[in-house]
């Protein structure tokens, strides 16, 4: 557990704070933030563990969330003029969610167990509803009339914002409530609903170890490593920890990134898909490791489950934020982006 605590990011933070560091403490800051997320990810999957799925998803996706609403706040407020930092993050998002995370988790899948097991009511239910996500914050603003370029009004972008905010609330109410069983892996005694699958193959004999019992390497049980001597509060607070160690040091640190991609060619737009890369690999790791593990289903879960809430919960806290300072929030993508996407 001791590992768990924070110690470096918060003792960086102490430091810098106030101060724009350069060269090898620019280094070390950045090391900080990445070790800050890492282990805030760590502290979220111990809670999301000890509850279940799904929602233990639900917790790891909300962790990412205030993650990258942090980063991009902190972001945010250093830059003049209308921003499109969020646009180039959740698209960066939504583009490593459907291809990369996705992707990983059914190459894995195959390879090491030839076949992935899902319920295609909750997977095509989380589908829908990101791609309402993105159609509604990342396309439509391109096509209103009430303001020109690629940004909603200010009454538009506050129904885009609740309305957000309430196709994340009725996916997540279906996901732990009505449609529970929907979302839960295949062979769950919660399970109801009949599984999509590709093919059936014979179960794998089991294997009886006289040493450490019944084993079963396709068993979906408790492998995750944790460390039960701490309590949950004790995840909760540096869990909090973390966050507010990542926030911080971005804040601290973003002058000197903003300098370091001003040259380049795709200038902040390479600042989103970092944002998007760093917020996103803990949990791309934790979902790779449930197909690994022939938890195909939650690690779906958790793959389109951090899309959803990336969009869903990420775009009310960013307008409110352009709100309080008095930002103007380019959402819409370019015509040959989205078609791209499509």
């Amino acid at each position: 557990m001791l590992w768990g605590v924070p110690a470096l990011p918060v003792a960086m933070l102490i430091l810098t704070w106030g101060h724009e560091p350069r060269g090898v403490l620019l280094a070390v800051v950045a090391f900080s933030l990445v070790l800050a997320i890492v282990k805030g990810v760590h502290h979220a999957e111990v809670i999301a563990h000890r509850v279940g799925d799904p929602f233990g998803a639900i917790i790891l996706a909300l962790s990412v969330t205030v993650l990258e609403a942090g980063l991009l706040i902190m972001l945010m407020t250093s830059e003049t003029g209308p921003s499109s930092l969020a646009r180039d993050t959740l698209f960066a998002v939504v583009m490593l969610v459907t291809n990369g995370m996705m992707g990983a988790c059914m190459v894995v899948v195959a390879l090491r167990h030839h076949v992935g097991t899902f319920r295609v009511s909750g997977t095509g239910g989380m589908l829908a509803t990101l791609i309402t996500l993105t159609f509604l914050t990342l396309v439509l603003p391109s096509f209103t009339t009430s303001e020109p370029g690629p940004e909603y009004s200010a009454s538009q972008l506050a129904f885009a914002a609740v309305a957000s905010l309430v196709l994340y609330a009725v996916f997540a109410f279906t996901q732990t409530v009505r449609h529970r069983e929907a979302f839960l892996p295949e062979g769950s005694d919660e399970a109801h609903v009949p599984a999509t699958v590709a093919q059936t193959p014979p179960p794998e004999p089991a294997v009886v170890d006289d040493q450490k019992g019944f084993f079963d390497e396709n068993d979906p049980g408790d492998e995750y490593p944790d460390d039960h001597r701490t309590s949950s509060l004790t995840h909760l607070a540096l869990l909090v920890t973390c966050l507010a160690a990542v926030v911080g040091l971005a804040k601290v640190s973003s002058s000197a990134i903003e300098d370091a991609v001003s040259g380049l060619a795709t200038g902040k737009a390479l600042v989103g898909v970092i944002v998007a890369f760093v917020v996103l690999m803990p949990e791309t790791a934790s979902a790779v490791l449930s197909a690994w593990r022939n938890r195909f289903q939650t690690s779906l879960n958790l793959a389109l489950g951090s899309g959803i809430a990336s969009i869903g919960l990420t775009v009310p806290v960013i307008a409110l934020a352009a709100w309080l300072t008095d930002t103007t929030l380019l959402l819409g993508l370019g015509t040959r982006s989205w078609c791209c996407w499509r």
